[in-house]
């Protein structure tokens, strides 16, 4: 199965700001707690489920680059990284390497999953942790993880409705093969 993962709101609270300066850049968490601080939870929750592959769907992703972005998981998770929703050559134009505006960052996070869905054509289940829940189509909302950016995986509800999904995706009860964009 594929989760598709966000990280502010879900794995920290959604007050993770990328600072540069001369000198260094760095990301800082102007809210209580640390960065990735939920991380725990969410490793012990996708335990019994190794066949599990994480897609992020992070801006993460797009602001320090997948490597980068990546390297912030725990190594237990970051073997479970396949790929992200957005790549580097989404910001090159077709005929060069100029780069061309971003339009992706304009998209929901919706949006940006089912073009993933489109255009890889995952076989298997997927689901998707976000505190995001802007514009998801009603079709595919099932699909969805919902969590509060201040709370993300520390509160109950969230893990609750994560454990459900794998519990019925690994029962193979999960009606997941309704999709409006097959």
């Amino acid at each position: 199965m594929i989760l598709f993962l966000d990280y502010d709101g879900v794995l920290h609270p959604d007050a993770a700001y990328y600072v540069q300066s001369r000198k260094h850049s760095h990301i800082e968490l102007r809210a209580e707690g640390a960065l990735f601080m939920w991380m725990p939870i969410l490793e012990a929750i996708l335990a019994p489920y190794s066949d599990v592959r994480i897609v992020l769907s992070t801006s993460w992703v797009r602001e320090l680059g997948f490597a980068k972005a990546k390297g912030f998981l725990s190594p237990g998770l970051q073997s479970q990284v396949i790929g992200g929703t957005w790549h580097s050559k989404m910001a090159r134009h077709k005929e060069g390497a100029h780069r061309v505006p971003d339009l992706w960052s304009e998209l929901t996070r919706y949006q940006q999953i089912a073009n993933y869905v489109r255009t890889k054509k995952p076989t298997d289940p997927w689901i998707a942790i976000d505190d995001d829940t802007v514009g998801w189509d009603p079709s595919v909302a099932h699909r969805l993880v919902p969590t509060d950016g201040d709370t993300g995986m520390s509160n109950p509800a969230a893990q609750r409705s994560l454990r459900e999904r794998l519990e019925a995706i690994d029962r193979g009860e999960a009606d997941l093969d309704k999709d409006c964009w097959q």
